[in-house]
C-alpha cells in the first residue's frame, strides 16, 4: 500500500519535512515514489512554511494511497488557508 507521509530532513534542532508518497514498507526517510510538497515547522520571516501539490495528493488518494494523520491535518489546513485567501487584485494597466 502507498502512504503519503512526512520524510524528515534538515539538521539537528532544525527539522524540515518533505511530504512524500512512498510504499508503506519503506523506511521513513528512505525511497519514495514522488515528493508532493514540504513542511518547514521553524519557518521565519519570508520563508514559506508549507507547500502542497493538491493535484498530486488527489491523484495518489484516488489510486488508493492513505494519508498519515499529520499529513491529513496539514493538507486540510492548507486547503482552508487557500480558500480563505483573498483573490489577488488585477494588475492596473
Amino acid at each position: 500500500m502507498v502512504v503519503i507521509r512526512l520524510a524528515r530532513g534538515g539538521s539537528k534542532k532544525r527539522p524540515f519535512y518533505n511530504i512524500v508518497a512512498a510504499p508503506q514498507r519503506n523506511r521513513r526517510d528512505g525511497r519514495f515514489l514522488e515528493r508532493v510538497g514540504f513542511y518547514n515547522p521553524v519557518a521565519t520571516g519570508g520563508e514559506e512554511p508549507l507547500r502542497v501539490a493538491f493535484d498530486r495528493v488527489d491523484h495518489w488518494v484516488q489510486h488508493g494511497a492513505q494519508m498519515s494523520p499529520t499529513v491529513a491535518r496539514l493538507v486540510k489546513d492548507a486547503k482552508t488557508k487557500l480558500a480563505a485567501a483573498p483573490a489577488a487584485p488585477a494588475a492596473a494597466a
